[in-house]
């Protein structure tokens, strides 16, 4: 293939950053080998993939359309509306942005996208990030030409000859995160040499990490570590006034991979794109599971890891009387903080993006004939 061929790709979904990263990381994979593609996300309205992807340098379209609310709401009275009104408006980017393929990620816009692109017989391709998949990737399973996983066993859900193993896309940045370890304290305005504990609860924020550690700071600062505490938007100002010398209090963090550099211990949800990330960097870490997910997926991707003794397990119910004592206690061990970073790269997939956008090219070139 040519370097100055060019392409037209259209990635769609979002709602948070567990979507949002791998679709920017499969684009940025698109535009190293062919830098004069045009890429055009299709997002949701009023979702954070409207802010993040034009940060990440790229245009977006935004589509009136949500998810059904599980309790009564009046919003539900406006889903069909939503739903018909994103399909119309899928149809008319699809027809003038006249896309080579489309790439669905998960996300509220994935499903009248690829629809819209599965009408006008433009090539469409999965990227399922979960072990466990949801009601719109499974029915959009069975017109896309691939199915790009990161679990085994997923022809539980979809047609086993469309599914290709690659792992999921994690950006260059943390795949290299060592790089960015020089000055990675001062960044953050912390103290190199001191024990550090990284705690991330995701874009959002989780509620019971943020409340496990608020009960137990007095313990924390007596043990003589600090703190890198990413609380999540939603939490962020109730959670600020901690912020001090040795804990340092943010609601969202764009370099992660200073922040990953720089833990010791890190304490994080069990989301898909969590996982494919703390393989790749090997460091020990603390998985609390969110208890609020589809099928207790998250449940799932953390025993995968803890029952290969690549990473402690907390129960989101146990959180708040165990995990700072968990934290503390594997900070002081290192023989089995060494065992856990061993294990756990034996998960890592360096090269999912690049065998993702392989895929890509691959179904591009071979319907172009």
């Amino acid at each position: 293939m040519s370097q100055h061929k060019t392409y037209r790709v259209i990635i769609s979904g979002g709602g948070t950053g567990g979507h949002i990263y791998p679709a920017v990381a499969i684009a940025n994979a698109i535009k190293q080998r062919f830098p004069d593609s045009e890429i055009l996300f299709v997002g949701a309205q009023g979702r954070m993939e409207m802010q993040k992807v034009p940060t990440a340098g790229y245009k977006i379209e935004g589509l009136w359309i949500s998810g059904i609310q599980r309790k009564l709401s009046l919003s539900n009275l406006a889903f069909p509306l939503k739903v018909v009104s994103s399909y119309l408006k899928a149809k008319k980017i699809v027809r003038e942005f006249k896309p080579d393929i489309a790439i669905g990620v998960g996300g509220y816009a994935s499903w009248p996208l690829l629809q819209a692109a599965n009408a006008a017989d433009v090539p469409t391709l999965i990227q399922e990030q979960n072990s466990y998949a949801g009601i719109a990737n499974k029915a959009l399973s069975k017109k896309v030409q691939a199915i790009c996983v990161a679990y085994d066993r997923m022809e539980r859900f979809f047609p086993a000859n469309k599914i290709v193993y690659t792992g999921n896309p994690v950006r260059k940045d943390i795949v290299d995160y060592k790089k960015f370890s020089e000055g990675a304290f001062e960044f953050f305005g912390l103290e190199p040499g001191i024990p550090t504990l990284f705690v991330m609860g995701g874009s959002l924020g989780a509620r019971t990490i943020n409340l496990s550690i608020e009960r137990n700071l007095q313990l924390i600062k007596d043990a003589g570590i600090q703190v890198l505490w990413q609380t999540g938007k939603f939490y962020y100002e109730d959670l600020k006034k901690y912020n001090s010398d040795t804990v340092k209090v943010t609601d969202f963090i764009a370099d992660m991979n200073r922040a990953y550099a720089m833990a010791d211990v890190i304490v994080s949800r069990a989301g898909a794109l969590s996982i494919s990330e703390l393989s790749i960097v090997g460091k020990p870490c603390i998985l609390v599971p969110s208890p609020n997910v589809a099928e207790d997926h998250q449940t799932k991707n953390a025993l995968a890891l803890s029952s290969k003794d690549a990473a402690w397990m907390v129960r989101d119910m146990d959180a708040p009387q165990e995990l700072v004592q968990k934290a503390l206690a594997l900070l002081k061990d290192s023989t089995v903080r060494n065992v856990l970073s061993k294990n756990i790269l034996t998960f890592a997939k360096p090269d999912a993006t690049e065998r993702i956008a392989d895929k890509v090219f691959e179904i591009i070139n071979s319907t172009k004939k």
